[in-house]
């Protein structure tokens, strides 16, 4: 059928044609349709708290650091951590020595470029001798790499904790590492995207905006004001990767990617690592830098963990996250100052920025208001170091990173006045947490 005739809503039969050993879906309209067949999203109800005492009190963040960043450094991931490594322990004040735990994600991952080898390279090249490690994929998202070391210094097993984040995606990619030929029968849950070539994040993501825009009738413009705002703010950090201005005619005009993203709604493949210490409350007043409070954590699953079975109109697991985090603490949206959400793709921000409250469901667009609600001096500035749109992507410990230099005041050019509390959210569509940060 004309691909005119298809849309939104619209019922369909498979029927399977078979073609030189491959079998390829094809699809056409049965006449039956529903205009709106996805629920709206609804706001989630978190489990109430178990305790009045918050294990989040117990711990600040009294280091950061961070890597060169760039495309294709084509320098082992390895000599990046340790660089970053080094810098959050020295920022601390304190000595390899005083690190005695370390945690990070997603752990040991080999052949894509997003991890430096897990824990035991960084304990060996350190010579650490920790009394406890975390590392691995099954957290709330790459900020669960510090959740776990708060939970690690609250439950007294130790007292910093050194926690990273290493990609090198830029230059695996470079060196022709990526797996070519076949690679046997596909099995779990890509046994049901990989007939469809629906092969990565993009795809899965790009079906929930275009059932987003369906439902509230916005439209790209308002994924182009999050990556204006983005550039906009990479122009005045200097680590950023991409810096030169950028228009709306721009974004709008940039190669197709899947719909209905395009080339600027997608993070920037790049080299770096970033590291952060967690450590016992108590050594505040004794830090060389103001240490930064955690006042709440929000990391609750409530929808199914799938890209396809929960959140529909929105990026998957970020609903519960947010509405956990505002049980935790007694303060609301409006007490945010600067917000650092995660925006692997355009749409991401735009699924955390509702999911947190900052407007209602659909609201968006309006809410952003042409992008002035967002930028350096509006009500709620949103990734004023260029997001990983701009900056490049470090998966999510950039975010952490820029909370920590916001509310520290050592943000230079693109400081956000007066910034006293930060949100900060790492990953969604698979397990993922927010932090609420503040001095």
């Amino acid at each position: 059928c004309d691909s005119g005739d298809v849309h939104v809503g619209q019922e369909v039969r498979v029927r399977f044609e078979h073609q030189d050993d491959v079998w390829f879906p094809l699809f056409e309209p049965t006449g039956a349709t529903n205009d709106n067949p996805i629920p709206p999203a609804q706001r989630l109800t978190p489990r109430p708290p178990l305790a009045a005492d918050r294990f989040e009190e117990r711990s600040v963040i009294s280091g950061i650091g961070r890597s060169r960043l760039g495309r294709r450094l084509m320098v082992d991931p390895l000599s990046l951590t340790i660089d970053a490594c080094t810098a959050a322990v020295a920022d601390a004040g304190l000595t390899l020595d005083d690190i005695d735990g370390l945690s990070t994600y997603p752990g040991g991952v080999s052949g894509t470029g997003i991890s430096e080898g897990g824990v035991t390279p960084v304990e060996e090249a350190l010579r650490l001798k920790p009394t406890w490690i975390n590392g691995g994929g099954d957290i709330p998202g790459p900020g669960g790499a510090v959740i776990a070391a708060m939970l690690a210094v609250a439950g007294g097993l130790c007292r910093h904790v050194l926690c990273y984040r290493t990609v090198w995606e830029a230059t695996h990619a470079a060196l022709g590492l990526r797996g070519a030929g076949g690679s046997g029968r596909v099995g779990g849950w890509m046994q049901w995207r990989a007939p469809y070539g629906a092969m990565s994040a993009g795809n899965w993501i790009g079906m929930n905006a275009s059932q987003y825009f369906h439902r509230y009738g916005a439209d790209r413009e308002m994924l182009g004001l999050i990556a204006l705002n983005a550039r906009a703010n990479a122009a005045r950090n200097p680590n950023a990767i991409y810096r030169d201005p950028m228009t709306m005619d721009d974004y709008m005009n940039a190669r197709p990617i899947t719909s209905p993203f395009g080339l600027y709604d997608c993070d920037v493949p790049c080299d770096g690592a970033i590291a952060v210490v967690v450590s016992n409350a108590d050594v505040a007043g004794d830090l060389p830098k103001q240490a930064i409070r955690i006042d709440a954590v929000g990391t609750q699953i409530i929808e199914r963990v799938s890209w396809d079975e929960g959140t529909l109109t929105h990026e998957p697991q970020v609903l519960g996250q947010a509405a956990h985090l505002w049980t935790r603490t007694d303060l609301t949206p409006a007490d945010v100052d600067v917000a650092l959400v995660y925006d692997g793709f355009t749409f991401n921000a735009i699924s955390w920025i509702e999911a947190l409250g900052f407007c209602e469901f659909g609201e968006a667009q309006a809410w952003l208001d042409g992008g002035k609600r967002i930028a350096l001096d509006g009500q709620v500035p949103v990734n004023p170091h260029g997001g990983q749109l701009s900056e490049g992507r470090t998966h999510g410990f950039g975010f952490i990173y820029e909370a920590v230099a916001q509310l520290r005041g050592e943000a230079a050019d693109r400081q956000v006045a007066d910034a006293k509390t930060a949100v900060v959210t790492t990953g969604g569509g698979t397990p993922s947490g927010v932090l609420l940060l503040r001095t």
